[in-house]
């Protein structure tokens, strides 16, 4: 991988302005976003736009069903997307609307290059009309039976029943879903792009790019299948750009939507003094890159690379292809409740937790990714609060306390330090391939390494040494310069956890390369915790929100960087009161602190976690039912109370030799209380 200056820019697919952007939407934004992060992070110039797609009969109609102006509808919406992706961290340089002077000239130039170069054509149609609504009808605004298996109610132009595919002539007794006549043929003209003219340049592009073997596979069947003229124009009515010699014809919402890439771009090297034909004029030296689903790949692959040739601009230098999102296993579904938009999703919960989560899952291929709730809870858990803020948390208190702050010049480990700073060539690797799962698995690898020291050195007990007052410093600013190397690496995941990490060693802005060096003798400030624990009875409030909303667009327009406060159940005006005990039957409890040696699943079970219990002087075996709020790997090393008093009880899958404490609320959460850093194992609680 070349580590010399690089010009990129990278491009997401365009949201439809006609609805809210939802988690599965967010797969796209959230890997394009950390793609661009880890690249500005190393230093490279790259520039990241996108822009609302505007066009369409769908955004005429329902503009038409408001009452309102489609300029008025989509100025909406894109404020709603705007804000939605600025809440989850999605650092655009420059976002748009299609429905832009810019995208009107330039979808108007690579129409004209297009056509007097020879690669437009004109013939009349046979078109699908609605006598009363007076307008000819997309194949989705047609409704009938399907030819093939007898199914009602499916789309004109494909059978959700059977898959079949076909031409809205074909379905039985059709139908149109906006008047519910059935619609008339009638003959219009219309405009074809000579998408076969370019069939030896694509093959070429095919063979000298790099881009995914999936996509080529497909790219290959559709070769071989002919390439077909694409029809770009509409009749009106018709919300789009008007053809400039073609009265009553407007440009194909998917001609300009692409061009509304360049159209972005264009407003920000307007606003920004970049140069924009150094990176879209044909011979550009420049990087372009687009970030697509693969329903749209066809889009993307074929007509934009022919109808950036055909018109003199350069073509993309490669198209990542991704997957789409299941929960659970499935489609997202609004009867279960996993329809879950962007808006929802911050009403309950922090967004890093699904950016890291996504990161988690990410590769560099084209398959689908499954949001595991119950994994999505577990994984954020152990890794984010159980792994990295963990070693923070257990260094910061001794530094700030005992040092004032100030970090030792000489560290500890010198062999584990120097072991997470080349783990960066490695990293960089996987963040470049776009395999940020893999990259987060190292990241995480090198955290237990880090979390297995601070067990080894134990601070906590160094701290009641009264000669070991220089350990206990070099051990805790060791800690505190291997979490920095932590969110170097993960900077590009978690921004707004980056953001609080440099405000707390207050060192600047981190950078890529800043993990080749150590702060040394600096002072940092007080630690706040960074990422609290995902509470589970928020994503049930996330889940039951999700089923009871309406799909339609977010009214909220906050674009605080941080997730709103959760829908809390109120409390009771009229408190519960405990029943009473004597302080002579309270000092009959024995509570002890106690560490965690060792927890297990255990199988056949679907709530108890089997821990092994350090109380210093002996082990305790203790089956807790927590497994709904903890994984057992994030369990071990943490400090507990527990009561080392109370009665074995023989239980089916073992004897539970005591109990340790948890708080719960009117939800399912449950949280195990831990004595402060410094507590030993065996010690009693008073």
């Amino acid at each position: 991988m070349s580590t010399a200056h690089r010009r990129i820019l990278v491009t997401s697919a365009l949201p439809y302005a006609n609805g809210p952007i939802h988690i599965g939407h967010l797969v796209e934004y959230l890997q394009t976003d950390i793609w661009v992060r880890f690249q500005k992070l190393r230093g490279h110039e790259c520039h990241y736009v996108c822009a609302d797609d505007a066009h369409g009969t769908p955004i005429m109609l329902r503009a038409e069903q408001e009452g309102i102006a489609p300029e008025e509808l989509i100025r909406r919406i894109g404020g709603e997307h705007q804000a939605d992706f600025a809440a989850f961290g999605v650092a655009f340089d420059n976002y748009h609307s299609t429905h832009s002077p810019e995208n009107r000239a330039i979808a108007t130039l690579i129409y004209e290059r297009l056509r007097d170069a020879g690669h437009i054509t004109r013939r009349s149609i046979h078109q699908a009309f609605d006598p009363v609504k007076q307008m000819f009808l997309p194949d989705r605004f047609i409704k009938g039976t399907c030819p093939r298996c007898g199914a009602g109610d499916q789309y004109g132009d494909n059978c959700e029943a059977c898959g079949a595919t076909y031409a809205p002539t074909d379905l039985v007794d059709p139908r149109s879903v906006l008047t519910g006549v059935a619609p008339e043929q009638r003959e219009s003209e219309h405009l074809f792009f000579r998408l076969g003219n370019f069939e030896s340049m694509l093959k070429e592009w095919l063979a000298s790019s790099d881009l995914q073997p999936g996509v080529v596979n497909k790219l290959q069947e559709w070769f071989e299948a002919g390439l077909q003229d694409w029809d770009i124009s509409r009749d009106a009515p018709y919300f789009g750009f008007e053809i400039p010699d073609a009265p009553g014809k407007y440009f194909y919402v998917w001609l300009d939507a692409p061009i509304g890439y360049f159209a972005s771009f264009r407003h920000l090297c307007d606003r920004t003094g970049i140069d924009f034909d150094s990176f879209c004029a044909a011979d550009s030296t420049t990087e372009m890159y687009h970030f697509i689903g693969k329903d749209i790949t066809y889009f993307h692959t074929l007509f934009w690379p022919a109808m950036l040739k055909g018109a003199g601009f350069r073509i993309p230098s490669n198209v990542f292809v991704h997957g789409f999102l299941t929960v659970d296993g499935q489609k997202m579904s609004k009867s279960r409740g996993t329809f879950i938009t962007a808006r929802t999703y911050l009403d309950h919960l922090h967004p890093e937790y699904l950016r890291y989560y996504f990161a988690a899952k990410l590769g560099a291929g084209i398959d689908d990714i499954d949001l595991n709730l119950e994994d999505f809870q577990h994984r954020v858990n152990a890794d984010l609060v159980g792994k990295v803020v963990n070693i923070a948390s257990r260094c910061a208190g001794f530094v700030t306390r005992n040092f004032a702050g100030a970090l030792a010049a000489r560290g500890d480990d010198p062999a584990l330090v120097s072991a997470l700073q080349a783990a960066g060539a490695g990293i960089a690797q996987a963040y470049e391939a776009r395999e940020f799962g893999r990259a987060m698995r190292e990241i995480m690898a090198l955290a237990d390494r880090v979390n297995q020291y601070i067990d080894h050195r134990k601070p906590w007990v160094l701290a009641k040494q009264e000669d070991a007052a220089s350990e206990l410093h070099a051990v805790c600013s060791t800690g505190i310069e291997l979490f920095r190397l932590l969110m170097i690496y993960l900077k590009p995941v978690l921004p707004f956890m980056a953001r609080e990490a440099e405000e707390f060693l207050d060192c600047g802005e981190l950078r890529w390369n800043d993990h080749q060096t150590l702060l040394g003798a600096h002072v940092v400030k007080p630690f706040k915790p960074l990422l609290n624990r995902i509470d589970p009875a928020k994503v049930t409030a996330m889940i039951e929100d999700s089923r009871s909303a309406p799909p339609a667009p977010a009214t909220k327009t906050s674009s605080a960087p941080t997730a709103a406060s959760s829908a809390a159940k109120p409390a009771s005006d009229v408190a519960d009161t405990p029943a009473q005990i004597s302080i002579e039957e309270f000092g009959k409890i024995d509570l002890r602190v106690a560490r965690i040696a060792a927890a297990n699943a255990v199988e056949g079970a679907d709530k108890l976690v089997q821990l092994t219990l350090d109380l210093g002087t002996e082990t305790r075996q203790v089956f807790a039912g927590i497994k709904a709020a903890y994984a057992p790997e994030a369990l071990v090393g943490k400090h507990v109370v527990m009561v080392a008093n109370l009665a074995p009880r023989k239980m089916r899958f073992g004897v539970s030799e005591g109990m340790v404490l948890a708080a719960s609320g009117d939800g399912p959460g449950i949280f195990l209380i831990s004595p402060e850093a410094g507590a030993e194992a065996g010690m009693r609680v008073k």
